[in-house]
Formats: C-alpha cells, structure tokens, sequence
C-alpha cells in the first residue's frame, strides 16, 4: 500500500472517528502497524493528529453553533449532550483527557466549545488523552506481532 494511501486513509478515518460521524480508526492502525510497511510512530502521529483536529471541528461546533442545539440537524442528541454537561460539570476541564472514549467521548469535546473552553488547554488535554489511547493499541499490536 502506497504511503500517501496509508497514511491520508488513516488520517481521514481518525478524523471521521473523532467528529460524530460513525467510525473506528483503531481497526486501521492496528492493520497498519501490523502490515510493517511504515513506521509505527509515524502511523500513531498521523492518528493522533487527525483525531484530535476531529476533535476540534467538535469544539467549533459547539462553540459557534449551541444555539441550534434544539434544531434536528444538532450533531449532538439531548441525552449525549446532557451527559457530557454533567461530566463536564463534575470534572471540569480534566474530564477532556476523556475524549477518546466511546460515546461520551466526541459529545464532551462539542460540550466544551458550547461552555467555551479556551482552545490551547483545549488541545492539549484532548491530544493527551487520544496519543494514549492510540499508545495502548501501539503496544497491544506490537505485543501481537512479537
């Protein structure tokens, strides 16, 4: 497989994942790293980085559009958005290292642009808790080929 293929599929998919559209980039780096075509930190780079500016197309959405969150086109349901308020609300800011997890996961970070979160801590906390997850499906996929 092409490096150019490769690498811009598993940046569209870590992309794609982490907005609220339906999707799972962990199945392709896992195929990827295990195919030994490119280099693994390469691969985890290229994840990390389109999940988390996926990430920030969620902030923005919450950021600007929260005042149509009531209209049927809101990319967040009333029960998920809920939710994310109130984890947001316990957690604070902390609870963004979060936002790889599944279903709570992609709400919190549109939860946090609604609420306004200042965008660099914004980043870095969400690009913490994505490189770790990403780090565990490294090591899990590395740990198989050995």
């Amino acid at each position: 497989m092409g490096s150019f293929i490769a690498f811009g599929g598993l940046f569209i998919s870590a992309f794609s994942a982490a907005t609220l559209l339906p999707g799972s980039s962990e199945a392709l780096l896992t195929a990827l790293l295990l195919a030994r075509e490119h280099h693994p930190w390469a691969l985890l780079a290229v994840a990390t980085v389109g999940n988390v500016l996926g990430a920030v197309v969620n902030w923005g959405c919450g950021r600007f559009l929260a005042a149509f969150q009531d209209r049927w086109w809101f990319p967040v349901s009333s029960k998920r958005y809920a939710q994310a308020i109130g984890w947001f609300e316990r957690f604070g800011l902390w609870s963004l290292l979060f936002a790889w997890a599944p279903l709570i996961g992609d709400p919190l970070t549109v939860i946090a642009g609604t609420l306004r979160t200042r965008i660099l801590p914004f980043i870095l906390l969400v690009t913490i808790g994505k490189f770790a997850r990403y780090l565990v499906v490294f090591m899990a996929a590395s740990a198989w080929k050995s």
